[in-house]
C-alpha cells in the first residue's frame, strides 16, 4: 500500500469510510497532487453537489473530495477496490456525517 498523505486518512476495504473528526482539508493543488503522485488517483465520478470521486482503477484505492469555494479541499472518505458501478451519490449518502 502507498503512504497516506496524512496520518488521520485510513485506507479502509469497506464503506462508510472515515468519521468526521478525521477529514483532512488542505489547499485543492496540494490535495489533487497527493491523490496523483502518492496514489495515482483520478477524477472518476463526480457527485450531483461537485464532490468527486478520485480512483485508481479498476480494483484500486478511491478517495472522496469535498470542493470549497475557498480554495481548499477535504478527503472525506478513503477505501480500496473501487468499481466503476459504484455511485458518487450514493457513496456520499453512506458515509456516516452526510456530504460534508
Amino acid at each position: 500500500m502507498k503512504p497516506l498523505f496524512t496520518a488521520a486518512v485510513l485506507a479502509l476495504s469497506t464503506l462508510p469510510a472515515l468519521a468526521q473528526d478525521d477529514v483532512v482539508c488542505m489547499a485543492t493543488e496540494e490535495m489533487e497532487a497527493s491523490l496523483v503522485d502518492w496514489y495515482d488517483e483520478t477524477p472518476a465520478v463526480m457527485a450531483e453537489d461537485g464532490t468527486i470521486v478520485w480512483a485508481s482503477g479498476i480494483g484500486g484505492t478511491w478517495t472522496v473530495v469535498s470542493y470549497k469555494d475557498n480554495g481548499t479541499s477535504c478527503a472525506l472518505a478513503q477505501g480500496d477496490n473501487w468499481s466503476p458501478n459504484m455511485d458518487a451519490d450514493a457513496l456520499l449518502a453512506s458515509l456516516p456525517f452526510g456530504q460534508g
